[in-house]
């Protein structure tokens, strides 16, 4: 078969970790998608994919899932995959979602209203005729998230994993836009999209790239006993790093880890920044921090009102945020090296609590 390979795909991703194509000569794109921190215990090693014209018949590989494109209806199960279809104005092909729990998005809301687009119910508890009624193609999964597909995979329903939320690098996440883009025949929407955020992000970057002086961060904040920390080598540490920070964390955990506060005061007393994204009903104050943990107010971050925020309430983060990392890290900058931004930048989604 590896004769019938066209070299050098376009499609190949320069970041993304998660995903590999192959496009053969007849134009059968083969998609691998595996764990792209090959976490082989919590999923299989890769899933497999063959995208064929909808003109055209032909022999898919063994191990290979056809998949007809482009897909015209399909189910999202997550803010992150929702971003992908907004960033390339294709909301058309999405039939489906889980809710509108604090979502921003108008479009996709007037949709829901005018049902357009069903909520087939959360992660664990889907509703199978809703899902039967919204008539999707395909349906894009986050594996192992919570789980709950038993009753989707009952359907026969094609189930296309998307797992952008494990890649570790900023671009290599919001670089599953083009992955989307495969499956619904909007590539070169995708290719410019993501050329953009590239420019801009590794711009920033290398303008920062000099910096001698580098605050120092951490994040998070405590909840029912325990301070969920994210790892040094997750993707929001990254982008600390890009933005002229040093993240306080520096083991090789990815994800979350729960850290007892003495443990996480000992390391993080003396951090310049204090980064924190919540849900806070109202608005979020210093007073409010000491309120929920009075030991919040013995960090050096909180006594110089160092404390970077957002309100997922009052932002649409995790709608935009997946898409745009070159965003994220404007703020960030703006924060850490002002002098390096214009006097008058607005910020997105992080700003200094006031």
């Amino acid at each position: 078969m590896s004769e019938n390979v066209v070299a050098d795909s376009l499609d190949q991703p320069k970041y993304a970790k998660g995903y590999t194509v192959k496009t053969l000569e007849n134009g059968v794109r083969l998609v691998d998608v595996a764990d792209p921190q090959t976490d082989k215990d919590r999923m299989p090693v890769s899933y497999h994919f063959a995208l064929v014209p909808k003109d055209m018949e032909a022999k898919v590989p063994d191990g290979y899932t056809e998949v007809k494109v482009p897909i015209e209806r399909t189910i999202v199960m997550t803010m992150l995959q929702l971003s992908n279809f907004t960033a390339i104005d294709a909301h058309d092909v999405i039939k489906g979602i889980t809710g509108t729990k604090n979502l921003f998005d108008k479009d996709i809301l007037q949709r829901v209203k005018k049902g357009d687009i069903v909520k087939i119910g959360m992660e664990g508890n889907f509703d199978p005729e809703l899902i039967l009624a919204a008539n999707p193609q395909v349906i894009f999964i986050s594996p192992f998230k919570r789980g709950g597909y038993d009753a989707i995979k009952e359907t026969g329903i094609t189930l296309i994993p998307h797992l952008g939320y494990k890649e570790l690098d900023p671009l290599g996440q919001a670089e599953w836009v083009k992955y989307i883009a495969m499956f619904i025949g909007k590539e070169k929407e995708a290719e410019q999209f993501f050329e953009g955020v590239e420019k801009r992000y590794l711009e920033l970057k290398q303008k920062v790239a000099d910096i001698k002086e580098r605050p120092s961060v951490f994040s998070g904040e405590m909840h029912g006993g325990n301070w969920y920390a994210v790892g040094g080598k997750n993707y929001l540490a990254q982008i600390f790093r890009d933005a002229g920070a040093e993240y306080v964390l520096n083991d090789d955990n990815t994800g979350g880890v729960p850290i007892e506060y003495e443990k996480m005061y000992a390391t993080a007393a003396n951090a310049d920044y204090w980064r924190i994204l919540n849900s806070f009903p109202g608005d979020f104050t210093y007073d409010a921090l000491k309120a929920s943990e009075p030991r919040n107010a013995l960090f050096k971050a909180f006594k110089d009102k160092h404390v970077i925020y957002c309100n997922m309430k009052q932002t649409p983060y995790y709608e935009v945020s997946p898409v745009k990392p070159d965003v994220v890290l404007a703020d960030l900058v703006a924060i850490f090296h002002p002098e390096l931004m214009p006097a008058d930048y607005q910020p997105t989604f992080y700003q200094l609590l006031k």
